[in-house]
Protein backbone atom coordinates (compact mmCIF):
# COMPACT_ATOMS: atom_id res chain seq x y z
CA UNK A 1 0.00 0.00 0.00
CA UNK A 2 0.97 3.48 -0.98
CA UNK A 3 -1.59 6.10 0.49
CA UNK A 4 0.91 9.35 -0.10
CA UNK A 5 2.04 7.64 -3.93
CA UNK A 6 -1.68 6.77 -4.81
CA UNK A 7 -3.09 10.47 -3.14
CA UNK A 8 -0.30 11.99 -5.37
CA UNK A 9 -1.37 10.94 -8.47
CA UNK A 10 -4.98 12.72 -8.10
CA UNK A 11 -3.54 16.12 -6.33
CA UNK A 12 -0.11 16.24 -8.09
CA UNK A 13 2.53 18.53 -5.69
CA UNK A 14 -0.31 20.42 -3.99
CA UNK A 15 -0.01 20.78 -0.45
CA UNK A 16 -1.04 17.83 1.92
CA UNK A 17 -1.36 16.65 5.73
CA UNK A 18 0.63 13.55 7.11
CA UNK A 19 1.54 12.12 9.66
CA UNK A 20 5.52 11.17 10.42
CA UNK A 21 6.71 8.60 13.15
CA UNK A 22 9.80 8.56 14.07
CA UNK A 23 12.22 6.94 16.62
CA UNK A 24 14.97 8.36 18.52
CA UNK A 25 17.04 5.20 19.39
CA UNK A 26 19.78 5.71 21.84
CA UNK A 27 22.61 3.29 22.05
CA UNK A 28 24.26 1.88 25.44
CA UNK A 29 26.80 5.22 25.38
CA UNK A 30 23.60 7.81 25.60
CA UNK A 31 24.03 8.39 22.14
CA UNK A 32 21.20 8.94 19.32
CA UNK A 33 21.12 7.74 16.00
CA UNK A 34 20.21 9.58 13.16
CA UNK A 35 20.12 9.42 9.74
CA UNK A 36 21.54 11.41 6.64
CA UNK A 37 18.51 12.10 4.28
CA UNK A 38 19.40 11.18 0.47
CA UNK A 39 17.26 14.12 -1.30
CA UNK A 40 18.79 16.96 0.67
CA UNK A 41 21.80 15.33 2.78
CA UNK A 42 20.57 16.76 5.80
CA UNK A 43 20.57 14.74 9.28
CA UNK A 44 17.00 13.35 10.55
CA UNK A 45 15.21 11.19 12.86
CA UNK A 46 14.50 7.77 11.35
CA UNK A 47 10.81 7.31 10.58
CA UNK A 48 8.71 8.00 7.60
CA UNK A 49 4.88 8.00 7.22
CA UNK A 50 1.89 6.50 8.55
CA UNK A 51 0.37 4.25 6.06
CA UNK A 52 -3.58 3.58 6.19
CA UNK A 53 -4.70 1.45 9.14
CA UNK A 54 -1.07 1.15 10.96
CA UNK A 55 -1.29 2.43 14.33
CA UNK A 56 2.59 5.02 15.10
CA UNK A 57 3.85 2.13 17.23
CA UNK A 58 3.01 -0.27 13.68
CA UNK A 59 4.61 2.67 11.31
CA UNK A 60 7.45 3.82 13.52
CA UNK A 61 8.71 -0.13 13.97
CA UNK A 62 8.41 -0.38 10.17
CA UNK A 63 9.96 2.13 8.79
CA UNK A 64 12.76 1.56 11.08
CA UNK A 65 12.48 -1.74 9.83
CA UNK A 66 12.63 -0.55 5.68
CA UNK A 67 15.43 2.07 6.32
CA UNK A 68 17.45 0.99 9.35
CA UNK A 69 17.79 -2.50 9.60
CA UNK A 70 16.41 -3.09 13.38
CA UNK A 71 13.62 -4.10 14.97
CA UNK A 72 12.62 -1.80 17.70
CA UNK A 73 11.13 -2.92 20.99
CA UNK A 74 9.56 -1.42 24.27
CA UNK A 75 8.58 2.48 22.17
CA UNK A 76 7.84 5.17 24.69
CA UNK A 77 6.09 8.43 23.19
CA UNK A 78 8.62 11.41 23.35
CA UNK A 79 6.56 13.68 21.70
CA UNK A 80 4.02 15.11 18.99
CA UNK A 81 5.03 17.75 16.93
CA UNK A 82 3.17 20.66 15.37
CA UNK A 83 3.79 23.83 13.64
CA UNK A 84 5.54 25.85 10.96
CA UNK A 85 8.43 24.05 10.89
CA UNK A 86 6.29 21.05 9.86
CA UNK A 87 5.13 22.74 6.29
CA UNK A 88 7.56 20.36 4.18
CA UNK A 89 8.49 21.11 0.22
CA UNK A 90 10.33 18.09 -0.69
CA UNK A 91 13.40 18.57 -3.49
CA UNK A 92 10.48 16.91 -6.20
CA UNK A 93 8.10 19.77 -5.12
CA UNK A 94 5.69 17.89 -3.27
CA UNK A 95 4.25 20.07 -0.38
CA UNK A 96 3.42 18.16 2.88
CA UNK A 97 2.40 19.81 6.48
CA UNK A 98 3.91 16.07 8.27
CA UNK A 99 2.16 16.15 12.23
CA UNK A 100 5.41 14.37 13.84
CA UNK A 101 5.01 11.72 16.21
CA UNK A 102 8.22 10.78 17.71
CA UNK A 103 8.71 7.63 19.72
CA UNK A 104 12.09 6.96 21.86
CA UNK A 105 13.88 3.42 22.65
CA UNK A 106 17.15 2.07 23.49
CA UNK A 107 15.64 -1.41 22.99
CA UNK A 108 16.36 -2.73 19.66
CA UNK A 109 18.17 -5.61 17.59
CA UNK A 110 19.80 -6.40 14.10
CA UNK A 111 22.09 -4.36 12.37
CA UNK A 112 22.23 -0.28 11.49
CA UNK A 113 22.08 -1.12 7.33
CA UNK A 114 22.72 2.29 4.94
CA UNK A 115 21.00 -0.43 2.30
CA UNK A 116 17.61 2.19 1.67
CA UNK A 117 17.63 4.20 -1.03
CA UNK A 118 16.27 7.38 1.39
CA UNK A 119 19.62 6.88 3.32
CA UNK A 120 23.09 7.92 2.88
CA UNK A 121 24.38 7.24 6.55
CA UNK A 122 23.15 6.11 10.13
CA UNK A 123 25.38 7.71 12.61
CA UNK A 124 25.36 7.94 16.64
CA UNK A 125 25.78 11.09 17.99
CA UNK A 126 26.38 12.46 21.81
CA UNK A 127 24.40 15.29 22.87
CA UNK A 128 26.77 18.09 22.71
CA UNK A 129 28.14 16.78 18.83
CA UNK A 130 24.42 16.50 17.10
CA UNK A 131 24.98 18.31 13.66
CA UNK A 132 23.83 21.76 13.18
CA UNK A 133 22.76 20.37 9.14
CA UNK A 134 19.33 18.83 10.74
CA UNK A 135 16.22 18.51 8.51
CA UNK A 136 14.13 21.34 9.91
CA UNK A 137 11.21 19.18 10.61
CA UNK A 138 12.90 17.32 12.83
CA UNK A 139 15.22 19.68 14.46
CA UNK A 140 12.75 20.44 17.55
CA UNK A 141 12.85 16.77 18.56
CA UNK A 142 16.20 15.87 17.89
CA UNK A 143 17.20 19.33 19.83
CA UNK A 144 15.07 18.43 22.61
CA UNK A 145 16.24 15.31 23.02
CA UNK A 146 19.99 17.05 23.05
CA UNK A 147 18.93 19.58 25.76
CA UNK A 148 18.20 16.18 27.98
CA UNK A 149 14.11 16.36 27.86
CA UNK A 150 12.79 12.73 28.64
CA UNK A 151 9.45 13.91 27.30
CA UNK A 152 7.87 16.58 25.49
CA UNK A 153 4.39 15.30 24.75
CA UNK A 154 2.74 18.01 22.66
CA UNK A 155 4.42 20.65 20.73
Amino acid sequence: MNYIGDLRKVIGHDTIMTVGCGVLVENEKGQVLLQKRSDNGQWCVPGGALELGETYKEAAARELREEVGIEVKELQLFGLYSGDDRMITYPNQDVVYSLAVIFKTNKYTGTISDEDSEVLEHRFFDPQDIPVDLFAPDARPITDWAKGKTQVVVE
